[in-house]
């Protein structure tokens, strides 16, 4: 009884998830949906800033890297499978035929752009070997500058309404405005509902954690983060069983993927610096480096899979195995970094002999090229 008590704020969290899930979905219908899935992205990583900013707040340097590392690593390593497995196993069963990749939107290609360009980025705070307030100044930079391409972005046609949640087919139906105002009260009041659940939420599963014996380092790297990310989970799961919604679902997690490595990691040395009173940088010992590069190099790959638009059975597969892998055994961090970074090159090897054979070039470079 005393844990279903102390349970109240994962039930808020998990109904807070599926109201600004149905605010995304319907806000499609007047504006571009890589914006609703951003804004989407803003509330449900609320509880993923909020711990990050309490780490960074009590100055602790070493959970910093290990919170911010492990929460990245579990949207593209653990997320983004999963994703595919819901929507795999249920298209099998609603259509009796195996799906062995999701397509997404030409739309889209500015998202894939714009995780490679915080990715790129990020390798140049690798090589510094410290995050610091300047650093901050060019991560929001980052992340201004694709809120305001996609804001650009035509509005999709959308599918049929019988296909949005029931209180979407309520609003579509009303004038402009009223729906205007009916999609914003939905975000605000799961984001109000989500932020007043997420310190409570991350407490009692860190009381848990230490009844269990879990270490402080691994509930940081890894517990935290999975129950942070949890609303946005709950969302893209809920729309990869959909009829198709799987891409959705998918960029759903990208755009967690572009506020993560932008402003959670701006987030950090500011708030770092204003506890301490003075700028400073946060620099990285060995064990950050190497968790930060394994990072870099996961989403690397990752992003380099959804250059065509697509994503497939065999990409999502090795994705989860090689985060798996260091998962059970953390010892083969250093190894799986190079497994990926080989493979990214390989790839890269792969396009740019194909384009100069063929003069192919992957759909979502052909379309940006085609918007300019």
């Amino acid at each position: 009884m005393e844990y279903l008590v102390e349970s109240w704020s994962l039930f808020a969290i998990l109904g807070s998830a599926f109201v600004i899930g149905w605010a995304a979905e319907t806000a499609q219908t007047f504006i571009p949906k890589a914006l609703a899935l951003s804004l989407l992205a803003w509330l449900q990583t609320l509880p993923e800033f909020a711990v990050e900013a309490t780490i960074a707040w009590n100055q602790q340097r070493d959970l910093m890297i290990a919170n911010l590392t492990g929460s990245l690593r579990l949207l593209v390593g653990l997320g983004w499978p999963m994703i595919f497995f819901v929507f795999f196993f249920c298209q099998k069963a609603r259509t009796g035929k195996w799906e062995k990749e999701i397509l997404l939107d030409d739309a889209d290609s500015y998202s894939v752009l714009f995780l490679f360009l915080s990715v790129l980025y990020f390798c140049v705070i690798l090589f510094k070997g410290e995050l610091n307030c300047w650093d901050s100044v060019v991560l929001t930079a980052i992340y201004v500058a694709y809120l305001v391409l996609i804001a650009r972005l035509p509005v999709e046609a959308h599918e049929d309404e019988d296909d949005l949640p029931w209180i979407g087919k309520k609003i579509v139906k009303l004038p402009h405005v009223q729906k205007v105002t009916a999609v914003t009260a939905l975000f605000l009041g799961g984001g109000v509902v989500l932020y007043l659940s997420a310190h409570p939420f991350v407490e009692t599963l860190q009381k848990w954690s230490v009844t269990f014996g879990i270490s402080t380092f691994v509930f940081v790297q890894w517990v935290a983060p999975f129950l942070s990310e949890f609303p946005e989970k709950v969302s893209a799961f809920n729309w990869a069983r959909q009829k198709g919604k799987a891409p959705m679902a998918v960029m759903n997690m990208v755009s967690s993927n572009i506020n993560q490595w932008t402003m959670l990691a701006a987030m950090i040395p500011l708030v770092f610096s204003l506890s301490l009173g003075r700028f400073e940088g946060v620099h990285f010992d060995h064990m950050h480096w190497v968790e930060l590069a394994l990072t870099i190099a996961q989403s690397a790959l990752a992003g380099l899979f959804l250059l065509d638009l697509r994503f497939t059975l065999a990409e999502c597969t090795a994705i989860f195995v090689l985060w798996l892998a260091q998962f059970i055994d953390a010892h083969l961090r250093e190894e799986i970094a190079i497994i990926y970074v080989v493979w990214f090159v390989l790839a890269v090897l792969h396009y740019t002999i194909r384009y100069l054979r063929t003069g192919y070039v992957p759909r979502s470079i052909a379309y940006i090229k085609g918007h300019k």
